[in-house]
């Protein structure tokens, strides 16, 4: 008997239950803040291939279009003329580009790292996966070096942080920025992100009304998975103000932050990271500083400044600050010693 002639495997489809609940996995399985900027990403492609193409987005993306878009991003438009520069003018005026100046460095690779995620999602091949492709983004980068912009104006040290707090009196909203700040400096410099994720599950008392010390278990953070954060300390003012905070609020469970009313009543939603940067401004204002003097990245840089100045260990400022590079965190204690190297003082 001839033997079958063997058949290609089909690949198995998914049902749309099965799809609907990888995606959700999906979803639940990203940080929030990751999830945000694929949104703003998605919308911000989506623009400027219609624009350029007159067509939406396709998947896989074609390489024409990939390699379009590293070369349209990777050059000053203020005194090109053609297609790019008109296309760029419309998103300025969409409010999707800030100015015909070339993007940051950074703001490309991170468009360009949501196209491949969004490829990824999709079990598809991205197009900036190609030598070619790889090549250009490589010349891109070495034609737009530039010095990486601080995240910040200034950090946040102990004397800024002390002036803020002076301004936190005796309201709720007062209570919780104070504990807010506090938080976000003491236990390492938090992100703006992390510190709206944390909830009253994530902290523990058990030691507060012996030893005066409060436990964060943070669910995950941009340089460690879920699940694997270190517990992180409060200690002192920043521990007794979470605790008084915990006490006027009433709050018992779920979020920490939350939004307080204007008549001064703590509501039941959590605090937005964008909350957090308009917390800062107001305070700022308040102890008579520009508002744009600092960031919320300012709590985490004026940490490890602190940190520097205070002649701490860079290993144990990283313990609680869970930076993965000691490279990164050098450079703030690098700034602190350059100032203080007796070579600075030859001229007198």
């Amino acid at each position: 008997m001839k033997p079958a002639t063997p058949q290609p495997l089909t690949p198995p489809s998914l049902a749309d239950s099965d799809r609907k609940a990888l995606n959700d996995l999906y979803v639940r399985g990203t940080p929030e803040n990751t999830l945000r900027a694929y949104e703003r990403d998605l919308l911000y492609l989506t623009a400027w291939k219609q624009l350029s193409f007159g067509a939406p987005l396709v998947w896989p993306e074609q390489h024409e279009c990939a390699l379009r878009f590293i070369l349209d991003h990777s050059r000053d438009l203020s005194d090109a003329t053609g297609p790019a520069r008109e296309v760029a003018e419309a998103l300025i005026a969409r409010g999707l580009r800030r100015s015909l100046t070339c993007p940051a460095p950074a703001t490309l690779n991170r468009r360009i790292a949501s196209w491949q995620a969004f490829h990824r999602m999709k079990n598809l091949d991205s197009p900036f996966d190609s030598p070619l492709l790889k090549q250009a983004r490589a010349k891109a980068r070495r034609a737009a070096a530039r010095p990486a912009a601080p995240k910040s104006r200034n950090p946040i040290t102990r004397p800024v942080l002390e002036q803020l707090l002076a301004t936190c009196r005796g309201s709720r909203r007062d209570c919780r920025d104070r504990a807010l700040l506090m938080l976000g400096w003491a236990s390492g410099g938090r992100r703006r992100s992390e510190i709206t994720a944390i909830r009253v599950e994530d902290v523990s008392l058990k030691d507060f009304a012996v030893s005066g010390i409060a436990w964060l278990s943070l669910v995950e953070t941009k340089t460690t998975r879920r699940g694997a954060t270190p517990r992180l300390v409060l200690k002192g003012r920043a521990a007794q103000a979470l605790v008084h905070w915990l006490e006027v609020s009433g709050i018992t469970d779920g979020p920490l932050f939350r939004p307080v009313s204007k008549s001064d009543r703590v509501l039941s939603r959590r605090l937005t990271p964008d909350a957090v940067y308009q917390i800062l401004r107001h305070r700022l204002q308040l102890a008579g500083l520009p508002p744009d003097f600092a960031t919320p990245h300012g709590l985490r840089s004026g940490f490890l400044t602190q940190a520097a100045l205070d002649g701490a260990p860079i290993q144990a400022a990283m313990r609680l600050s869970l930076h993965r590079s000691v490279a990164q965190a050098q450079r703030y204690y690098d700034d602190v010693e350059i100032v203080e190297n007796p070579a600075t003082d030859l001229l007198g």
